[in-house]
């Protein structure tokens, strides 16, 4: 479901600070590697399932292909997927001056035709001013808004998601540089996608298809799903050396009653939990941070780093992370360091594909993560 519509006001409102403090033995260079640009995907497999499979559950990575997800799991283990929708959430308009404008929403404020966007032009539009976009609909400025005012508020001339629909183009991230096209429409978006609001794909669910997730339900996986709309500062880099001073940018989830209770019967029965995606596992520990996972909506700008205790996830599937960005410290949190990082020695040696159009790995939860 979207946003309660009460949740987010004209004012801007702070957000809630869940940043986990990391140890004070790690600085951002830790998390660096050195990454052949033609390692960087710019388009996804011809299956989905094809994608190649790192195994990082063991000391040793072993390689295979992602439709083998099934048999590394085991009866009574639960999957829990982002259920969030990709939007059509950049648009290319002109101000009422003549000067050109691209933007990309960063949110649909809820019950309303206003939205969050960064917005990118060779004078900022003041407070008042009207935008064309694409040749089809305009927008009022409101003002600037979010953190840091670092985001321009805008009212539009209609419903946001109906307008995005019809006239957006795919928010592809920036490391891909193709323009969107009818495939990416259809490839930058997971089968099970159902809530609109994400300007980023969940991408590690990008790997699963029909054939896949049959084969998890014969298996014996159950299944659950939450909801984050992942916004674009999940591509924000890392800009301060001590990396307990960074800033997380904030996400709207929702964790409903359903997935805890099936969180509960998985622990009850012995089986594991395993965040899909790294926009699953910071909606799991967001609502668990108070001890107990509990069901609910609101807002995350959690910050997970090595020496962070994880109380919901065992397990994770992801795909490869840009260097030094937040995803490396979370996934090292959670698989430790040194593992990690040999990982990634070992898929850069075997050419593995990077970032959302990239392949996958699995990974499990060190022993000294463990509350």
């Amino acid at each position: 479901m979207r946003a309660p519509t009460n949740f987010l006001v004209r004012v801007c409102p702070a957000l809630n600070d869940m940043s986990a403090a990391a140890p004070a033995t790690y600085t951002v260079a830790d998390f660096d590697f050195d990454l052949p640009p033609e390692l960087i995907a710019q388009h996804p497999a011809a299956e989905r399932s094809a994608s190649r499979l790192l195994d990082g559950t063991g000391p040793t990575p072993v390689d295979r292909v992602f439709r083998d997800l099934p048999g590394l799991l085991s009866p009574g283990d639960l999957l829990v997927f982002n259920n969030t929708r990709v939007i059509k959430a950049r648009l290319y308009g002109i101000k009422a001056t003549g000067g050109h404008v691209e933007a990309l929403v960063e949110r649909v404020l809820p019950g309303t035709q206003e939205v969050w966007m960064h917005l990118r032009a060779s004078k900022s539009p003041k407070p008042g001013s009207r935008v064309r976009f694409a040749e089809a609909f305009d927008a009022e400025v409101l003002g600037r808004c979010g953190p840091d005012n670092g985001l321009f508020h805008l009212r539009f001339d209609g419903d946001p998601f109906a307008l995005l629909e019809a006239h957006g183009h795919v928010p592809l991230p920036p490391y891909i540089e193709h323009a969107d096209s009818a495939d990416d429409e259809r490839r930058y978006q997971t089968v099970f996608a159902k809530e609109p609001g994400a300007v980023a794909a969940p991408t590690a669910a990008l790997h699963f298809d029909e054939g896949v997730l049959a084969a998890l339900t014969a298996r014996g996986v159950e299944q659950a799903h939450v909801t984050l709309h992942v916004g674009a500062g999940t591509f924000q880099p890392v800009r301060v050396e001590k990396i307990d001073e960074h800033k997380m940018h904030s996400e709207w989830f929702e964790v409903p009653q359903a997935t805890v209770e099936a969180v509960a019967a998985c622990r009850a029965r012995g089986g594991r939990v395993v965040a899909v995606g790294t926009t699953t596992l910071r909606a799991l520990e967001s609502a668990a941070r108070d001890s107990t996972l509990q069901a609910g909506a609101r807002e995350t700008d959690i910050f997970i780093t090595p020496g962070f205790e994880f109380r919901v996830v065992d397990r994770l599937v992801t795909n490869f992370h840009l260097p030094k960005s937040t995803l490396m410290m979370l996934v090292s949190a959670l698989a430790g360091h040194a593992h990690v990082m040999a990982l990634y020695r070992h898929a850069i040696a075997e050419r593995y594909r990077f970032f959302s159009y990239g392949d996958a790995m699995l990974l499990s939860r060190a022993q000294a993560t463990r509350p």
